[in-house]
């Protein structure tokens, strides 16, 4: 009998052990019904940067913005988002999650988004006419540069053309084709002082190199060719060609006559025989450089257009010329040279 009790008692605590019905579940153990755990509701939202890009703009334009801020974005810990508009309900909408938008042109109504959300960092890019905030700033607001682009052009036209035979095709009545002839000569007699040659005829209906023709406004592109063949019989080698007029079939044809092209676009590769370089727009590397610090909170930065140099031939500007050529570049983008022209 006493041998039946002991047995039970140890029978019972074994049974104990392993659980009976409505014992509890060992605390390293989860029911498969458990809730899922959620994140704090105290976590700060994840920062957004705002694209604001208008819907005509051209496809491949847009995308390499797009891809660009969505790269920069993500560089800096941020969400992308792309819109066509921006008014201050969105922003008002994002909340605290949004830290930077960057708007082209046409200008959104920045004055009224950087006064309703004092904690968001603007970009502008390329639009005039903004009042001064801390927290926003701009890129390219004045507008292409066209003194510096012209005069760089000068410079190295003076380099490479044969005897200083160099000119400028520009466009007549107009504020930037005006500044583009003064700074182009200005940056031609940069390098090369008076450039006279007493060994050599010098033109006698224009005076001295470089030889100016502008092309008026209202003038068809089948009349550009004549504008060209003017510069063509004063023995111009060299020449610079005035964005606004710089069409395709102008540049086809003056490479035809032999003339080394300088303008803001190489046109295609059958004028690449004839071209010394592009001098473009930089508004890629102006903003790399600014993103940063707009994600930061610091803003209020003003920044020009800068330029640089593409599609640079070579054989006509090698890298000891290249390296004078960018020195120039440097000195006219921090102010160390000027063009001339009035601002």
């Amino acid at each position: 009998m006493q041998r039946k009790l002991v047995f039970l008692f140890f029978a019972l605590t074994f049974l104990t052990s392993c659980g009976l019905p409505g014992s509890a579940t060992p605390a390293s153990e989860v029911s498969p019904s458990s809730p899922v755990p959620t994140a704090s509701p105290n976590l700060p939202p994840i920062p957004l940067t705002i694209l604001v890009l208008p819907a005509d703009m051209p496809q491949a334009e847009s995308d390499q913005y797009q891809t660009l801020i969505y790269n920069l974005a993500r560089a800096n810990g941020m969400h992308y988002k792309l819109l066509n508009m921006l008014n201050p309900a969105d922003v008002a909408l994002e909340g605290p999650a949004l830290k930077v938008v960057v708007a082209l042109p046409p200008d959104p109504g920045l004055a009224a988004l950087t006064a309703a959300a004092a904690g968001v960092q603007f970009l502008a890019v390329g639009i005039p006419g903004l009042a001064a905030a801390s927290n926003l700033s701009s890129v390219g607001a004045a507008g292409l540069p066209v003194d510096q682009q012209a005069f760089l052009a000068g410079y190295i036209a003076g380099m490479v053309a044969p005897e200083w035979r160099v000119g400028i095709l520009s466009q007549k009545d107009t504020p930037g084709g005006d500044a583009a002839v003064t700074a182009f000569t200005n940056g031609y007699h940069f390098y090369c002082g008076d450039c006279f040659n007493p060994n050599f005829p010098q033109p006698n209906s224009h005076g001295l190199y470089p030889i100016p023709v502008r092309i008026p406004t209202d003038a068809p592109e089948s009349d550009y060719s004549g504008y060209a063949n003017l510069l063509i019989q004063n023995f111009v080698k060299v020449a610079y060609l005035y964005p606004d007029i710089a069409t395709p079939g102008l540049l086809s044809y003056m490479a035809q006559n032999d003339l080394l092209l300088i303008s803001q676009k190489l046109p295609g590769e059958d004028v690449r025989p004839n071209w010394i370089a592009s001098i473009q727009p930089d508004i890629t590397s102006a903003l790399q450089r600014l993103f940063p610090d707009l994600a930061a909170g610091k803003g209020g930065q003003v920044v020009p257009t800068p330029l640089f140099l593409t599609d640079v031939n070579p054989d006509l500007l090698s890298d000891a010329k290249m390296r004078l050529v960018q020195d120039v570049l440097n000195g006219l983008q921090d102010g160390t040279i000027g063009t001339g022209v009035n601002p």
